[in-house]
């Protein structure tokens, strides 16, 4: 059971019995999760500083080695993977040696791939980071953004329907490389309210699509004032006592109609939104913050998991903080396994 004190600005920090996570924990191994959205391989190029270049004003990095991981909507299915979830994933690759080496980390994380699509008219999206002393030098892009086209759309929209019957919920990952089109949306959004499936979304404000009525959506506070076309001035280190975040929340919630509005606030945690309730803010259980890449990622995979696994909207939440705390403390765009997340619950204690 949650223990937490209600009210508008006055709240106690919200926690679950220690056994009631471990059995929601345990839980995940049943459930059965679906990740449909823009696929990225994530290429990390390790090595050492230890001159400036006499070319120009920036560090010379020795190559000490190189690693791949599942980036954008692969990296929330190896999230869920490694969460112990059965996970399948549909998108759009490449026919080039990224696909190949994305479709291999997949498979090194348990994660059905055998939905993701290739297509010779795009290239597949690769986030390349160099990496010195454990801190992020820069990073490279090389992808794809133009809108999938009508023909693949209803491909991905049959695996959809073919996989729905034996799943508890759906993820869409929207990054704006144009996989998550609104047609697709629409049809996703069809088939589970006539399946019963809950079905969470993580939007890219970027990228106009009509978000009406999904079980979950999941902004972070930027992504919230565009979605909802509310100016960010003044922000307050209390969420619940800013106005202006709280304007744009009742925005989000009269418009779009989410069932539940989970907006990432960084290093303030997060602020849960249900419709009859009051917003519940969960603070940040993260002790140190070396990369928080892909951290939301992990937040919408453990909340859908949760919820998946029988978790309220607010254990979901709590949850699902934790789970973040944990990313955020490792370097690279990481996951978190069921004994650190049930450690992140007896660190309280």
């Amino acid at each position: 059971m949650v223990e937490a004190a209600a009210g508008s600005t006055m709240q106690k920090t919200p926690t679950i019995e220690l056994n009631r996570v471990r059995r929601l924990v345990k839980q995940f191994a049943e459930a059965r999760v679906l990740v449909i959205g823009d696929v990225m391989l994530d290429r990390y190029v390790w090595g050492s500083v230890g001159r400036i270049s006499p070319e120009a004003p920036v560090p010379v990095v020795e190559f000490q080695r190189e690693s791949f991981v599942p980036g954008g909507a692969a990296n929330v299915a190896r999230n869920l993977a490694c969460l112990k979830a059965s996970t399948e994933i549909l998108g759009i690759v490449g026919k080039d040696i990224a696909a190949k080496q994305l479709r291999e980390s997949l498979k090194e994380h348990s994660v059905r791939h055998g939905g993701l699509i290739t297509s010779s008219a795009r290239s597949t999206s690769v986030k390349t980071r160099i990496i010195a002393h454990q801190q992020q030098v820069v990073r490279v892009d090389r992808e794809s953004r133009g809108a999938a086209d009508a023909k693949t759309t209803q491909r991905l929209l049959k695996l959809v329907e073919s996989s729905l019957d034996e799943i508890d919920a759906v993820l869409m990952c929207d990054y704006g490389k144009g996989v998550v089109t609104q047609g697709l949306l629409d049809g996703v959004r069809h088939a589970c309210r006539e399946r019963g499936v809950w079905l969470s979304f993580d939007p890219k404000p970027v990228h106009s699509l009509r978000l009406h009525h999904v079980s979950l959506l999941t902004p972070n506070r930027k992504e919230v004032f565009e979605l909802a076309r509310v100016e960010d001035c003044t922000p307050c280190e209390k969420p619940l006592r800013d106005e202006n975040l709280m304007r744009a929340v009742k925005v989000l919630m009269d418009e779009l109609q989410p069932a539940l509005l989970l907006v990432t606030l960084s290093e303030l945690g997060m602020l849960l939104c249900q419709r009859g309730h009051k917003p519940f803010h969960i603070p940040t259980v993260a002790r140190e913050v070396y990369d928080v890449s892909g951290a939301g990622d992990t937040v919408i995979g453990s909340f859908t998991l949760a919820v998946a696994a029988g978790a309220s909207p607010l254990e979901a939440a709590i949850i699902s903080n934790h789970a973040a705390g944990v990313v955020v403390s490792k370097v690279g765009t990481a996951t978190v396994s069921p004994t650190e997340l049930i450690a992140s619950f007896e660190h309280e204690d």
